[in-house]
């Protein structure tokens, strides 16, 4: 019986990174598995002129190890894109371009295995090991391996309005916005529900034909403005080791609040792209109004059927006020949230979970109750805060992982990188060289 030292449930983009880090250890037995066919990242949302709201650098390897074969950088060069990317002079790749560079990471991979479905994962105490148990391929194939260490990367799934859920007949989720396009703009209104940027993003795209297709297009969220992402670089300085240590140390009660008004730290919209969106509705209304309603404050409440419209219960939050919209279709970009996988089940007892229900994350990112054998992507927003499901902070995390499995660091971690300190600790007085010789010289001189 073979016992690998590391298997990886779902091939995001944050277990491929760990996957691509897990390839240049030699004395790491690590293998990954994906129940879909191929990487492909949000399909559904490959808008030509999207792109990610993090700099090239936050690739998959990079930030642990600039050297890495598997880089950017290294996959331009191979596909004969550098000097292109290079004269492009643009830091933010485009979404379409990330997908292909992971796609190609992916295929330079020995240790990733698609179409494979982990169908349950349990504790074997004897062996001291997990028994995960899949289902493989078209033919459903059953197969059984074993590992010391987990990490779970299998992403959050969309976040549905309760007056939605499990009513395919009433609107789409953004995450299927491409697939459905078409078909939106045969019909006389569209509205899109949301306030980040895959809702900015689906706003503009169909404003592009709005005087051409002739439909109405409404734009409603229930924040309180369209707000966009906050990219100064002093608030930068929170994706970081340090930020993530001062965060997991709070209450939780006061994570909580933060998490509350830190959202659009991370869910906020470009602002290139909301000056995008007012420029274009600039220019469109030049030649007579547009037939389009963007409205903030504004929840969606309920959705009924009127013929073959639909009719949403609105209500605005600032005004107290319930009014209703009627449209022909609707598409909900109210983004993603963590689902518990099902596979889970066996282990629940083998796992820590908080008061509410959720994973008692540690430090390390683990989750079972030893506190060193089974870790998560992207499900530690509650306890290591908004800079979770940020992708440039995928290589320190990974490279904390690999620090807890392998009992030494592979990759060197840098664990303070800001100028700026969120504790009120009192750190010791720093005195340079020149400060030091000043002082000397107004004591000698008296």
């Amino acid at each position: 019986m073979h016992i690998h030292d590391l298997v990886g449930i779902g091939l995001g983009p944050f277990n491929l990174s760990l996957a691509c880090l897990s390839s240049s250890i030699d004395s790491l037995d690590a293998v990954f598995f994906d129940r879909n066919n191929a990487f492909n990242w949000h399909p559904g949302m490959m808008l030509e002129d999207a792109h990610l709201q993090t700099p090239f650098m936050s690739d998959l390897v990079t930030l642990a190890d600039p050297t890495h074969p598997l880089s950017f950088l290294n996959y331009a060069k191979c596909r004969g894109k550098l000097y292109s990317f290079y004269i492009r002079e643009d830091f933010f790749l485009l979404r379409r371009e990330y997908n292909q560079y992971c796609q190609w990471a992916a295929e330079q991979l020995d240790n990733v295995r698609f179409n494979h479905t982990v169908e349950a994962v349990e504790y074997w105490r004897e062996k001291d090991c997990y028994r995960v148990q899949l289902s493989c391929g078209k033919e459903e194939r059953r197969r059984t391996v074993f590992a010391r260490h987990l990490v779970l990367g299998t992403g959050p799934v969309p976040s549905i309005p309760p007056c939605c859920e499990g009513r395919a007949d009433v609107g789409i989720h953004s995450g299927d916005y491409l697939q459905h396009k078409p078909e939106l703009q045969q019909r006389d209104s569209i509205t899109v529900v949301g306030s980040g940027q895959s809702a900015a993003e689906i706003f503009h795209d169909l404003l592009q034909d709005i005087d051409v297709c002739g439909y109405e297009l409404n734009w409603i969220t229930r924040s309180a403005r369209f707000s966009p992402l906050e990219y100064t670089k002093l608030t930068l300085e929170m994706t970081s080791p340090e930020y993530v240590d001062y965060f997991y140390s709070l209450p939780s009660s006061t994570r909580r609040r933060l998490l509350a008004e830190q959202r659009f730290l991370y869910k906020g919209i470009n602002s290139e792209l909301i000056n995008a969106i007012f420029d274009t509705l600039y220019r469109k209304n030049l030649a007579g109004q547009l037939p389009c309603h963007i409205l903030a404050n504004t929840a969606l409440q309920s959705v009924s059927h009127t013929g073959e419209r639909l009719r949403l219960g609105l209500f605005h939050s600032e005004q107290q006020q319930h009014f209703t919209l009627n449209t022909d279709q609707l598409v909900l970009a109210t983004g993603y949230r963590y689902r518990l996988p099902e596979f889970l089940a066996p282990l629940s007892d083998h796992i820590a979970w908080d008061s509410d229900g959720r994973f008692a994350v540690n430090r390390n990112y683990s989750i079972d109750r030893q506190g060193c054998r089974v870790f998560v992507q992207n499900a530690e927003l509650h306890t290591h805060g908004f800079v979770t499901p940020d992708l440039g902070m995928a290589c320190y995390r990974n490279s904390c992982i690999l620090r807890e499995i392998l009992g030494y660091a592979p990759y060197q971690i840098e664990e303070r990188i800001g100028f700026q300190q969120f504790s009120a600790t009192p750190l010791p007085p720093f005195l340079g060289q020149a400060a030091a010789d000043r002082r000397d010289s107004k004591q000698v001189s008296r």
